[in-house]
């Protein structure tokens, strides 16, 4: 169909159609639900007088305004007529006559309950072409009493019908009154006044006359006919329509398919269109309806009781599932009724605008505005058609550029918000700032005291349902788009306060849900969502109390998962770091990218948060330490040693991690009295068992560092933390690897399986070194294995793991006693530990070959060296034991 508005538009030859993106699954719907339908109609048994049998002979289509409805119904009525796009395929009722009838019911359109009965009688009339008499009788009947002086064929042509259907009916409908006349006998000049006709008929009904016994067999129609002829009367007249299809011959036989288009605009406040609407579907089971509106069908809800004649999922089986995006058909069983229309895919996006406007066969849109375009469109059909008239409207005094682009349109706010109530629009503004939501999160959000606008809202199609989330309801992409940049443009809009306020109100919910359920059961997933959330609330709306996310934060680092906290970009209005938002959400950041960029930029992130000053005390101290953390990771151990005690003397929260931190360094720095005697004032948030596994196994002694480091995992356990749990458990198979092979390949097991869902690169890289060392002496190229493990790690900037790399390498070529090889790497040793870190490697190096202890030595042991030289080499005898008993 051309797009007469488009085409007006330009004085250029441009091929302005309305392109139709292809809809396929809805189209298996339909047909897969016709086809049942065909079965069920044409089985033994099936009576269309039968008021009691539950409905499945409808499908339901919704979906947010501008998601293409309308279109797809369109494109339903033409395919279901004989005009199917190629990819369609032949319907499998093939042979079948259906005959499509589409009515379309939006307010513009004027259309009444009369003007869908009228409609449905004037299509039969063209296609079954001979009168329905039981119908014809009763709708001549109201027809001059509600209508005195107006003529039937007078409104038809007015309505347009006789264009779209012809003549027919009016004729049809007499023939019908004459024949009834002649059956029972009556003057010819009666057989025109239908009061005299019908009052006759229901005397011969009641008679059981054998001149009607054919309308005899009708049993409600005499009643029907007695009744006062008005509205609600005409609502019961379908049945008689259901009937006298039931009884047309083979050769006749017809399956219409009503097509009920923007059924949401027959809403009001006792749904009084509706409940006709309804009734009319309930007494036509031997049809077949499609409905289209933004809003879910709430017929199978029994709360409705009362409203409308028929609710109840007994009713209606086929809508009371639950709304979801479209699954696929099931072939032989009831096809699911009721489908949410979705938004197209990118692809689909891209087809649309490239046919949309053309121009001597090329796509008159560029492939670059395309892409800008679809992006910002989230799917929706009615930006992609925005955005095509605003391509045209800026062609006529410039060519187009993708930045044209790149915002929404006020109209699709309008459009988003024309069917909400006043309670609903507030709810929808405040809703828009959160990512996702809960009933609770959404009524708190807008200050309300009551549930109900925040529930219906949900029952919108602009909300998306994800059942199972930890949140289930996400607005439309594009509409929270509008809202946040075109909201300027409604009546109703808000005021910059209006959204800081509500702002506030959501991040105050939000803390309150992590609170609530942190004393009770603590959640991760609850943690980790909340921080997202409110991190972005904070920033965006230059909130400046942090409130619960500074515990938050803490809770975050308190264990090493990791997962990412970036809150996306919705505006871009705020310098970076202008508040102590901005500062928390890039520590944050800094703190979660570490586990994927060199831990430099992550000390350079942390020093221009720090620079700022915007961060409060506590958090600053967090700061300074994973500042600290990544100094020691860069071997910048005189920064880390400054970073960790400025931490440790505020003996705040983090003064254990940094006391930690101090102990470690006085490992590394090969001063193990002073670690040991730091572990009394550490505790578990100090991870005392771990820093203590780390003081014995460099000294050989691996029973007690095993000891230590399940010692460690059991702690983890007790306090659920899963990723100090995969740490001990990564270092537990390292030191088991010097001692037995075997062993360790089932303790490396369980910490793949502990770090497959963390983000824990620097412990990943534990575990590859604890699979050199347990294959060391064999032939499973543990060289070539640990110089790729060594660039990968001076990539990620931890040259402090380049020393251990080294060490297993060592303790490879001690068991094979590669001499040569042995003294280079022992070489490589003193190059990297020349600064005095991790010096005790090469005493350990030096020991596993029996080589002369290093001459001047300051390695601090706790035992006597000569002792920590015989743990070693005895550890490299011990698998060359091994390795001579399992070849």
């Amino acid at each position: 169909m051309t797009d007469l508005r488009a085409l007006f538009s330009s004085n250029d030859p441009i091929d302005a159609s309305e392109a139709f993106t292809n809809r396929q699954h809805q189209w298996e719907f339909v047909a897969t639900a016709l086809e049942e339908h065909l079965r069920h109609v044409t089985a033994a048994g099936f009576d269309a007088a039968d008021l009691e049998a539950p409905r499945t002979h409808l499908i339901v289509f919704h979906g947010v305004g501008g998601v293409g409805k309308t279109t797809l119904v369109r494109k339903l009525e033409a395919a279901l007529g004989g005009t199917r796009p190629a990819q369609w395929g032949e319907p499998v009722w093939a042979g079948r006559k259906i005959l499509p009838v589409r009515i379309d019911l939006a307010r513009s359109a004027g259309t009444t309950f009369e003007d869908v009965v009228l409609t449905i009688r004037a299509a039969l009339a063209t296609a079954v072409a001979r009168p329905l008499p039981a119908f014809d009788i009763a709708l001549r009947r109201y027809w001059e009493a509600q209508h005195p002086g107006d003529p039937l064929d007078a409104y038809l042509e007015r309505g347009g019908l006789v264009s779209r259907f012809g003549k027919a009916l009016p004729q049809q409908m007499q023939t019908a009154l004459s024949d009834v006349a002649q059956a029972l006998l009556l003057p010819g000049t009666v057989g025109s006044v239908v009061g005299e006709v019908t009052g006759a008929l229901v005397g011969a009904l009641r008679e059981r006359r054998q001149t009607v016994r054919a309308l005899a067999a009708c049993a409600r129609l005499a009643p029907l006919l007695e009744s006062e002829p008005s509205l609600e009367t005409l609502s019961f007249y379908p049945h008689l329509l259901a009937w006298e299809l039931a009884r047309l011959p083979d050769d006749k036989k017809i399956t219409p398919v009503i097509l009920l288009d923007t059924f949401e605009d027959t809403a009001d406040r006792h749904r009084d269109f509706e409940r006709l609407l309804q009734r009319l579907v309930w007494l036509m089971p031997n049809c077949f309806f499609v409905i289209s509106g933004r809003s879910r069908l709430q017929w199978a809800d029994p709360a409705l009781h009362g409203q409308l004649d028929h609710t109840g999922p007994a009713a209606w089986p086929g809508l009371a599932t639950a709304p979801g995006p479209v699954p696929p058909p099931r072939p032989g069983g009831m096809c699911v009724r009721q489908h949410l229309i979705g938004d197209l895919s990118p692809e689909d996006c891209d087809d649309h605008l490239a046919r949309r406007l053309t121009k001597d066969g090329q796509p008159l849109i560029s492939p670059a505005i395309r892409t800008v375009i679809t992006a910002r469109s989230h799917g929706l059909p009615l930006h992609l058609d925005l955005a095509a008239s605003r391509f045209l409207e800026i062609r006529r005094t410039r060519e187009p550029q993708p930045a044209d682009f790149d915002h929404t349109f006020p109209a699709l706010l309008a459009r988003a918000l024309s069917d909400l109530t006043a309670d609903e629009r507030h709810v929808l503004r405040s809703v828009s700032l959160l990512d996702a939501f809960d009933l609770d999160l959404a009524t708190r959000a807008a200050g309300l005291t009551h549930q109900a606008p925040a529930r219906r809202l949900t029952e919108r199609p602009i909300v998306t349902q994800t059942p199972y989330a930890l949140w289930p309801y996400h607005l439309h992409g594009a509409i929270r788009s509008a809202l946040t940049e075109a909201d300027d443009h409604t009546d109703d809009r808000w005021t910059p306060a209006d959204w800081h306020q509500a702002a506030t109100r959501a991040l105050a919910a939000l803390g309150d849900q992590w609170t609530a359920n942190a004393s009770l059961t603590p959640s991760r997933t609850l943690l980790v969502a909340c921080l997202r959330q409110g991190l972005r609330l904070a920033r965006d709306h230059r909130l400046t109390d942090l409130g619960w996310l500074t515990e938050a934060a803490h809770a975050y680092t308190d264990d090493s998962i990791w997962e990412p906290l970036t809150p996306p970009t919705t505006s871009t209005a705020n310098p970076p770091l202008a508040t102590a938002a901005d500062a928390l959400a890039e520590l944050l950041t800094a703190i979660t990218r570490r586990q994927h960029e060199h831990r430099q930029r992550t000390a350079d992130r942390l020093t221009t948060v720090l620079d700022t000053g915007l961060l409060p005390d506590v958090l600053t101290a967090m700061a300074l330490y994973y500042r600290a953390k990544a100094y020691k990771d860069l071997g910048r151990t005189d920064a880390a040693l400054d970073g960790y005690r400025q931490v440790a003397d505020t003996h705040g929260r983090l003064a254990p991690r940094a006391r930690r931190g101090l102990a470690n360094l006085a490992r590394i720095r090969g001063d193990f009295p002073t670690a040991l005697a730091a572990i009394p004032t550490l505790g578990w948030e100090g991870r005392h068992h771990r820093v203590l596994a780390h003081i014995w196994w460099p000294h050989g002694d691996i029973d007690r560092a095993i000891a230590a480091f399940e010692a460690a995992r059991a702690e983890a356990e007790q306090h659920d933390a899963p990723g100090e749990r995969a740490i001990t458990q990564t270092l537990l198979a390292l030191v088991t690897a010097f001692t037995d092979p075997h062993r360790a390949d089932d303790e490396l097991a369980l910490a793949h399986q502990y770090l497959a869902p963390l983000d824990q690169r620097a412990t990943t890289y534990y575990a590859t070194v604890a699979a050199l060392i347990r294959d060391a002496g064999t032939d499973r190229d543990v060289t070539d294995r640990a110089t790729v493990l060594h660039t990968e790690s001076t990539v990620a900037g931890l040259p402090w793991l380049t020393p251990l790399i080294h060490t297993a390498v060592a303790f490879h070529h001690a068991v094979r006693d590669a001499q040569d090889d042995l003294t280079a790497t022992i070489g490589q040793l003193r190059e990297t530990t020349a600064n005095g870190d991790f010096a005790y490697y090469v005493d350990i190096a030096t020991a596993m070959g029996n080589l002369p202890q290093p001459a001047g030595s300051t390695v601090q042991w706790l035992d006597d060296p000569h002792t920590v030289r015989e743990r070693w080499r005895a550890l490299v005898t011990a698998r060359r034991d091994y390795l001579r008993i399992t070849r």
